[in-house]
């Protein structure tokens, strides 16, 4: 009975409540509506809160991809022009600065992490492209620089142990370059020991470079190169006066068989004079109109040509025939 008189009265309430709702809410209808306009406007802050920290994340997240990108494609452009003998390492400045103005401006631990790391490589390498070695102070000036972007990078507590190693891999490396190898091994042997780096690239990195640092303790000093052998002596061909002179060439017909000419090379006598002496009682006529000179010398007698003698009838040849007009008569 006593349940049921408690059910029945909180009906009773709820009814007369009910009942009543219209004249409580023309009383207090101006605290209706300043609650409802409340509850929207909450609503819609709370909305586009998300919705603008969901934008901004996106627009930052692609403006450091694209400055990780710029700072890549310049790195390998400045390399080219190294190996050319052509300077471009300033070019790396400009990256670095806008890396660090991100970071200054971004709230994200993650995204500022690594736009402080790759603003110490930038600065790191735009030492190494330099081609003349920088001076002790400037070197000391820029990988200081360098140094305080990676401890800023660790001091903003990236959640990705990832980051966090390859800042604290970076320090390892400024402190390397700068000379200080203890420094730098206790820095690798850290990083290498550390569980929450535990497959990440920087202990991989770490592990290596405690293998090979001290290869990098001694100063590298190359030998002179060997002396370059002698040339051997050369004698130039001279040709003096009164030396043979270029062989002649003369032609003569060989074998009626053979297709070719038979060469044969003879010698002059450099004694020789290079032309027969014209004869003491000869002189020279002027040039008649046809061009050809004269001279009051004899001419020399034609070679006289002996004559062929008759060939003699073939054996078993009968005597000519008397009439035959041909034949010579006999005296």
């Amino acid at each position: 009975m006593k349940s049921d008189h408690r059910h029945e009265l909180k009906t009773n309430e709820l009814a007369d409540w009910v009942a009543h709702f219209p004249e409580w809410a023309s009383e207090n209808r101006n605290g209706i509506v300043i609650g409802a306009a409340v509850i929207l406007v909450a609503s819609f802050v709370y909305f586009w809160s998300f919705y603008h920290r969901d934008a901004v994340a996106a627009r930052n997240q692609a403006r450091l991809t694209s400055l990780v990108e710029q700072l890549s494609q310049q790195m390998n452009n400045v390399a080219r022009a190294a190996m050319q003998n052509n300077n471009q390492a300033l070019a790396l400045l400009p990256i670095a600065k806008d890396l660090q103005d991100f970071a200054q401006k971004s709230s994200n631990g993650d995204m500022a992490a690594l736009a402080l790391t790759q603003r110490g490589a930038a600065l790191r390498a735009e030492l190494h492209y330099q081609l003349t070695e920088a001076s002790r102070d400037e070197q000391v000036t820029q990988i200081g620089k360098a140094q305080a972007s990676y401890q800023e990078a660790l001091d903003r507590k990236p959640s990705s142990p990832a980051l966090a190693g390859a800042a604290h891999y970076g320090l390892g490396l400024c402190e390397e370059e700068l000379g200080n190898f203890d420094k730098a091994g206790a820095i690798y042997r850290e990083i290498a020991k550390k569980p929450e780096y535990a497959g990440t690239t920087a202990q991989a990195a770490a592990a290596y470079r405690l293998q090979i640092m001290n290869d990098y303790r001694t100063e590298v000093v190359f030998q002179p190169a060997p002396p370059k052998p002698p040339l051997p002596a050369f004698s130039p061909i001279q040709i003096k006066p009164g030396d043979a002179k270029a062989p002649t060439i003369q032609l003569k017909p060989g074998d009626p068989k053979a297709s070719a000419p038979m060469v044969q090379i003879k010698p002059v006598d450099a004694t020789a004079p290079a032309t027969a002496p014209a004869p003491k009682d000869a002189t020279v006529a002027p040039a008649t109109p046809d061009g050809a000179a004269k001279t009051d010398a004899a001419p020399a007698p034609a070679p006289q040509v002996p004559s062929a003698a008759p060939a003699s009838p073939p054996a078993g040849a009968g005597s000519p025939d008397k009439s035959d007009t041909n034949t010579p008569k006999g005296n």
